[in-house]
């Protein structure tokens, strides 16, 4: 019987901890770049994400973006773990 070489990811889990993780900085740095800071950082995720700019609603906007573009990739990132874990 072949043993099992990790513990596997909870796919749930990690999608949520990281879109939460995600919009949460994106969200910051849409307000922190009102005051002049991480103005690069907003302009280009601005660029992917529709709405975003150095606003409070903007701020917002990305911030939703953020979640939903973390929760795909915390999905992927465990999926693809569990399957190549073996």
């Amino acid at each position: 019987m072949a043993k099992e070489k990790g513990a596997k990811l909870q796919v749930s889990a990690l999608a949520l901890a990281v879109g939460v993780a995600w919009g949460i900085g994106c969200l910051i740095a849409g307000w922190t770049s009102m005051f002049g800071w991480g103005n690069l950082f907003v302009e280009t995720m601005a660029s992917i994400y529709i709405g975003y700019t150095a606003s409070f609603i903007g701020g917002i906007i990305g911030g939703i973006w953020g979640f939903f573009d973390g929760l795909l990739f915390g999905f992927l990132l465990s999926v693809f773990y569990n399957i190549f874990r073996k």
